[in-house]
């Protein structure tokens, strides 16, 4: 023990005696901290000066028109990007840009192209387009740019985004807000249609009753209007005989009319002329009454009389072959209700047949009245007549019996002439009155009969058309009532399940409570949309800037460091006096560990009092340090000490390892496997993390731990040291004999 601090004690005075060894023990002690303090001091805010960053924007976008509103996002984001110190914006155009960035003008380019507004404003149409802004980087400038400006982009993207969404939602949500508002107003219409659904559920089987009720009368309709339309060739020829008709009967009254207007003065003058013979004779006997005649004047009286009677029965035979003439045109007329002859096999229906009011029986008796009494007078004047010419046989020889005869024939002649004259008042008064009045009421009848069918002719192809018209109506109403009740099932699925939902909503969701939602502020729905999710940080252990956070890793590198300087630099090995291997290996490693110490406690005040950078527990951290800087040279000096040059080749080859397995830059489990391998066991990975502890604030369980491990480790290597150095020493000094040969190793 007394050599091992033999050692010790000459190396510190050695040091201390010598100004030279003093100087560069010096530059040994305080290049560590510089390796240390350069790194966390450019590592303490890195992202600080990215406004210093070149990037170039190009805005193309032509804007759009939505709705009668102009909007241009190109320059919304140009004039947020002026305002955004973030980068070194360069608004340019394209070539330039691009351009500048191939050549390292630029680190990145981004351009917003001429369809960026259209591209947006393409949501409210039915085919709605991603909006796209083209990003150009240059990677071989830098590793580390490249992120920070794709950063920089990904940000622009979500602020445009983010906006344009709470632009969107805000027009939502106001519309949603005058839907609540119509809704709540339409509320009871609302109410009225769920009651008309529950009521069209309970007439469904009332209305497919109804359709197959109205499918059967279809049918039957339309066979009417069919079988109307099969007779309206009846019809028309109904009324073209009727017409026919009427003219043949107006003309048999004009005929009828023009005779009586050629008989009438005939007839008149006819019955004149016997009431004047008539007359003649009553007066001529009344002068014979009273009278002494002879016989000779008698039979010139009778012979005056005879002819007078021959001439009345003529003119009265006469009136009457006038008067059975006007009969029988009277008796061509149709009767009333007489159906004319259509010429065919077939009756048509009464109800087609015009029976136009034509002269009636009374005028035909009349006639015949007229006719008997004629015939009446006839006789009278022939009974006179027969009496004139018996008063020869009667009276011969008798005087006293002419005169009675002569007064028999003159009041046979005075009847005769009241006959005459009764007859003819009648026949002027009543009979040819009545015969004129019944053809023109007969007449006037048959013009409207004539106009009534006559309307009815030019109506049949407008009812042929009608019919028409309905039956190809029909056609399609039944075929539209077939489609409805060949529909039926499914309607009536659709109305129950329907009817079966709004219970169901009923149920589950009151619509008033939905009306309140759709009228919330749209200004708040809008903010909220804006950003749905606020990230309310809560630190632990909280790590003031990233250089403090890169402050364990940069320490312990630096100790590291520190102990290869030592090591390339320093002789593990004492020359000139006897010592035992083990003395060396003991006595050295204190020098080595004294310089170590100072190194550390250099690099920790520099951490604590020249950086910026914040350990909460700063007394630890000095401990933490001096107990990593034990371990680091322990393990660097054994392995230098034990395999000579090596062990040198050793240290680095675990430094490097170290550097990238440990996790002090990058989470081990981001690493490739073989690191996630090897971290449990590598010193850096313990010293980092007690490091961290006192950085951040101490979890006493994985102090422990780290410590534990350090220890261990120390331990390990200080006992390997101990007992194989001399053993490996032998073996590796014939290494280093034989490699001075070539004369290129000191």
């Amino acid at each position: 023990m007394r050599n091992i601090f033999s050692i010790f004690k000459r190396d510190v005075r050695n040091i201390s005696t010598n100004w030279v060894a003093a100087v560069l023990i010096g530059g040994l002690i305080f290049l560590p901290s510089l390796y240390a303090w350069l790194n966390i001091y450019a590592s303490s805010d890195p992202y600080g000066r990215t406004d210093k960053l070149p990037v170039a924007v190009v805005n193309e976008d032509k804007g759009a028109d939505v709705q009668d509103k102009h909007i241009d996002t190109g320059a919304e984001i140009v004039s947020t990007l002026k305002k955004n110190p973030s980068m070194e914006w360069h608004f340019v155009s394209k070539k330039e840009a691009m351009d500048g960035v191939e050549y390292g003008d630029y680190y990145a380019v981004m351009v917003l192209p001429e369809n960026l507004s259209e591209q947006l404003a393409s949501v409210v149409s039915g085919n709605p387009k991603k909006a796209e802004i083209d990003y150009f980087v240059n990677e071989k400038l830098n590793s580390i740019a490249p992120k920070i400006t794709e950063k920089g982009a990904t940000v622009i993207v979500e602020k445009v985004s983010s906006q344009f969404v709470s632009t969107v939602n805000g027009v939502i949500f106001d519309l949603l807000n005058s839907l609540g508002l119509e809704l709540q107003a339409d509320l009871p219409d609302v109410q009225r249609f769920e009651n008309y659904i529950f009521e069209a559920e309970k007439s469904l089987p009332e209305i497919y009753n109804l359709l197959n009720r109205g499918l059967g009368d279809a049918t039957d309709a339309q066979s009417i209007i069919q079988e109307a339309q099969g007779k309206l060739p009846e019809a028309k020829q109904v009324t073209d005989n009727g017409l026919g008709q009427i003219n043949r009967t107006v003309g048999y009254l004009n005929e009828a009319e023009q005779k009586l207007d050629e008989m009438s003065p005939k007839i008149k003058a006819d019955l004149k002329k016997v009431t004047d013979i008539s007359n003649q004779a009553n007066d001529f006997l009344k002068q014979l009454q009273g009278i002494q005649l002879d016989f000779t004047e008698l039979d010139n009286a009778k012979k005056t009389l005879d002819d007078r009677m021959t001439a009345s029965i003529e003119r009265v035979d006469g009136v009457k072959q006038d008067l059975i003439r006007l009969q029988e045109l009277v008796q061509q007329l149709p009767k009333p209700n007489e159906k004319p002859s259509l010429g065919t096999d077939e009756e048509p229906d009464s109800e087609l047949q015009p029976t136009p009011s034509l002269p009636s029986s009374n005028l035909s008796g009349k006639l015949n009245e007229a006719i008997t009494k004629t015939d009446n007078l006839k006789k009278l004047l022939q009974e006179a007549q027969t009496n004139a010419r018996s008063v020869n046989t009667v009276v011969t020889g008798k005087a006293e019996e002419l005169d009675q005869a002569v007064d028999d024939l003159q009041k046979i002649a005075g009847n005769t002439s009241v006959e005459l004259d009764a007859f003819m008042k009648e026949y002027v008064n009543t009979i040819e009155p009545t015969v004129k009045k019944e053809i023109s009421t007969a007449k006037g009848t048959l013009g409207q009969a004539k106009g009534l069918l006559t309307e009815i002719q030019s109506t049949l192809p407008k009812v042929q058309t009608i019919l028409g018209n309905s039956d190809k109506d029909l056609a399609e109403g039944k075929e539209t009532i077939q489609k409805a009740v060949a529909e039926y099932p499914y309607v009536s699925e659709k109305v129950n399940q329907l009817a079966d939902k709004i219970r169901s909503i009923q149920g589950e969701t009151n619509i008033n409570e939905i009306i309140q939602l759709l009228q919330n502020d749209p200004n708040a729905e809008k903010s909220f949309f804006e950003e749905p999710i606020q990230l309310k940080e809560n630190r632990l252990y909280s790590i003031e800037n990233y250089g403090t956070g890169m402050t364990p890793f940069y320490t312990v590198l630096s100790l590291w460091v520190g102990c290869l300087l030592l090591i390339s630099l320093l002789s593990t090995d004492v020359h000139g006096e006897e010592f035992t291997t083990r003395q060396v290996y003991f006595g050295r490693l204190l020098t080595f560990g004294l310089i170590g110490l100072l190194q550390m406690l250099i690099v920790v005040s520099g951490d604590l009092l020249l950086l910026d950078v914040h350990i909460r527990e700063p007394i630890w951290f000095v401990v933490f340090g001096v107990i990593i800087s034990v371990v680091f040279m322990s393990i660097v000096y054994t392995l230098v000490s034990v395999f000579g040059d090596v062990g040198k080749a050793m240290a680095i080859v675990m430094l490097v390892l170290q550097i990238a397995g440990s996790g002090g830059t990058y989470p081990v489990v981001l690493l490739p496997d073989f690191f996630g391998i090897i971290n449990p066991f590598l010193p850096f990975t313990y010293a980092i993390d007690v490091m961290r502890e006192a950085v951040g604030g101490i979890v006493w369980e994985r102090v422990a731990k780290d410590l534990s491990f350090l220890a261990c480790c120390s331990i390990a290597f200080i006992l390997f040291g101990a007992f194989l150095k001399e053993r490996i020493n032998k073996g590796t000094n014939k290494l280093l004999k034989k490699s001075k040969e070539a004369g290129i190793f000191h």
